[in-house]
């Protein structure tokens, strides 16, 4: 929501990839990092890139794990271990595997990925908190959103999917 306290996530498009009774975790799709793209990753990982993938952006995931890279994918691609279900049709893998594969662009590769360092993380509750104060707005998956591109109009697309243009979101909460 536009009155979110933490600018960390002002304005984020959060995937959830997994909520408990003990934890929810989830990736930032709309917030490339400028000074990392995956040609870098890769090349850090011993690993040529394609020429076609060399300047993709780098998402930032969120302030936890920076160091460690999480790729939201199309369930056209499992890795052996390591691989989640989030949603119909979109999958988790945070193994090499995953970025080997991408880098090949061989046919075990996922045919839309997103990248990020990072991830968001809440504790028991915390994020059932948060939506209690109307902190953030649930939208159902959309590969469009997800995977495409601009990042920059991610955040008005996924508002707009629920029937509603962003200018008329408050940044302010209350109750009736």
């Amino acid at each position: 929501m536009p009155g979110m306290g933490d600018p960390r996530f002002a304005p984020s498009v959060i995937v959830m990839c997994s909520h408990d009774a003990e934890h929810a975790m989830g990736i930032v799709i709309n917030k490339p990092k400028d000074e990392v793209t995956l040609k870098e990753v890769l090349s850090h990982l011993g690993l040529d890139a394609q020429p076609d993938l060399g300047a993709r952006p780098v998402m930032d995931g969120g302030p936890v794990r920076q160091e460690r890279g999480y790729v939201l994918h199309t369930d056209d691609y499992a890795a052996k271990e390591g691989t989640q279900t989030v949603a119909p049709g979109i999958s988790l893998t945070a193994t090499r595997e995953v970025l080997e594969a991408v880098a090949r662009v061989n046919a075990n590769a996922p045919k839309q990925f997103v990248l990020a360092l990072g991830c968001s993380g809440w504790g028991a509750g915390q994020l059932e908190d948060e939506l209690k104060e109307n902190a953030w707005l649930v939208v159902d998956t959309d590969d469009a959103i997800i995977f495409g591109a601009p990042h920059e109009d991610k955040w008005a697309r996924a508002i707009r999917s629920l029937g509603f243009d962003p200018a008329q979101l408050s940044d302010t909460a209350g109750r009736a």
